[in-house]
């Protein structure tokens, strides 16, 4: 039987952002796309969404990725602008759990991501509008090969509907698994500028 370790208020960093990077390091060696995390939006009517996302920021001002402003998770934070993120580690027997509001990043910030992407996603980038119906692949791919001749020789620019979202956080959770389901739960809400920690019960 694994002897899963205890996670106890102490031991956590008093800021949570150093905290979840110590357990994002942690996780290098056991997760091949660490970065993947549950991205949670919400309509302004309260019905929820969610999808799987690559964080590309992890700072201590938050969490950012890159998506399309136009796709049903960019309505949704149109509309209510706050979302949860859930990180999980199976190996480790660890989760995290964030809240927060989000806000689109600069268009400098966009465009400096956007220009490193390789090229085959940039231009994905202009032939899929994403969420909204589609006849069949062959319309998308068809896109794809006019899109290539349109740019042919030159740069890919990055389309107006798309750039990047950044979490400022509010709370956090750090779940980490125990034996007969008396889990160890250290949470962090944001009080002014400071950080208050308690544990919860599992």
């Amino acid at each position: 039987m694994f002897d899963w370790p205890a996670l106890e208020v102490h031991d956590c960093d008093e800021n949570p952002m150093a905290q979840f990077r110590r357990w994002f390091n942690e996780a290098s060696s056991v997760m091949p796309e660490r970065e993947a995390v549950a991205l949670c939006t919400a309509t302004s009517d309260a019905r929820p969404s969610a999808r799987m996302v690559l964080l590309r920021v992890i700072d201590d001002s938050g969490f950012g990725w890159y998506s399309n402003y136009e796709s049903r998770k960019g309505r949704e934070l149109a509309q209510n602008p706050f979302a949860a993120l859930l990180w999980y580690c199976e190996a480790l027997g660890r989760q995290v759990r964030v809240e927060g509001a989000v806000e689109r990043v600069a268009d400098v910030e966009s465009d400096a991501y956007f220009a490193q992407r390789p090229r085959g996603h940039q231009l994905s980038a202009h032939a899929s509008h994403q969420s909204e119906p589609i006849a069949n692949r062959d319309q998308l791919e068809g896109r794809v090969v006019d899109l290539e001749k349109r740019y042919e020789g030159r740069d890919v620019p990055r389309p107006s509907y798309w750039g990047g979202y950044r979490l400022s956080p509010t709370h956090f959770e750090f779940w980490q698994r125990r034996e007969n389901r008396l889990h160890d739960r250290v949470a962090y809400e944001l009080d002014g500028s400071t950080w208050r920690r308690f544990r919860q019960s599992p």
